[in-house]
């Protein structure tokens, strides 16, 4: 009775969904240029982010060079005075110079992002979506129209309903 009612179930789906126009090979080139675009972010995003830790690297390592000045021993109170002094400048160049990296970086990602961005919307796959509204069928006749859609979805239930 159970496999009845599944197989009733199947057969009512099937015929719901084969009275739906579609163009397989149109899904087919959309999925396609997305993964293809998504390739291409995925490098965007991981070049950033590889010259982003580049930078923090570099930016961190400084600054522990600079701090070691700080801590040393001095002979006289002015000498921490000035050791922090010298520490606080070269952490404002410093500072200014890794955000400036940073800047490029995002600026960078940003215009390769548009740019793909761009270059999708002229794609090949652009059209998947108007290709999916044309009202066609596979046999390249028009497709039925709502009435009769209907119809064979009814059918498909009469049918389920009796199988059960």
């Amino acid at each position: 009775m159970m496999t009845d009612y599944a197989s009733g179930y199947a057969n009512a789906m099937k015929g719901m969904l084969g009275e739906i126009p579609v163009d397989a090979g149109m899904f087919k080139n959309a999925f396609r240029q997305q993964a293809s675009i998504t390739d291409k972010m995925s490098r965007v995003v991981l070049a950033a982010a590889e010259k982003s830790t580049e930078i923090s690297a570099t930016w961190t390592k400084s600054t522990l060079g600079e701090l070691g000045n700080v801590v040393n021993a001095q002979d006289d109170p002015s000498g921490y005075t000035k050791a922090v002094s010298d520490f606080a400048r070269a952490q404002a160049e410093l500072s200014a110079k890794s955000m400036e990296a940073f800047a490029d970086v995002a600026t960078t990602a940003q215009v390769k992002t548009i740019e793909l961005m761009l270059a999708a919307d002229k794609g090949p796959g652009h059209g998947a979506a108007k290709a999916a509204r044309k009202p066609r069928s596979g046999s390249g006749q028009p497709a039925p129209s709502p009435q009769n859609a209907s119809k064979a979805a009814k059918k498909a239930a009469r049918e389920t309903s009796a199988a059960a």
